[in-house]
């Protein structure tokens, strides 16, 4: 079992920039896919980015790319995800997940999911 846990959410400007974070404990990340999803009022969930722990290749949504990084910190167990130029359609809360996807960008693939954190970008 992995237990996820996010924080970093919070209130920005248009323009600014969060950093959210993702610890995991009970289980490590390693041989698993890691990724953020986020899902905004009246939406459906959707992808945002994701890594693979053991190579750290990285995938992005189109419309996060050139402005979100995902990396991850191995010695801590913990993802992360650098959010700049953010912008009002960006508001959302956003989830961490772990697992085995097949299609790495389909929600229903991962596992284990943490709790969300809330990112407010006002215009």
């Amino acid at each position: 079992q992995v237990q996820l846990v996010e924080s970093g959410g919070g209130l920005v400007q248009a323009g600014g920039s969060l950093r959210l974070s993702c610890t995991a404990s009970g289980r490590t990340f390693s041989s698993r896919t890691v990724g953020w999803f986020r899902q905004a009022p009246g939406k459906e969930r959707e992808f945002v980015a994701a890594i693979r722990w053991s190579g750290g290749t990285t995938f992005y949504a189109d419309s996060v790319k050139g402005r979100f990084t995902i990396s991850r910190d191995n010695a801590k167990n913990t993802m992360y995800l650098q959010m700049n130029s953010l912008k009002p359609e960006d508001t959302a809360v956003y989830y961490c997940a772990a697992g085995s996807p097949v299609l790495l960008r389909v929600a229903r693939g991962y596992d284990f999911w943490g709790q969300g954190t809330q990112v407010t970008v006002s215009s």
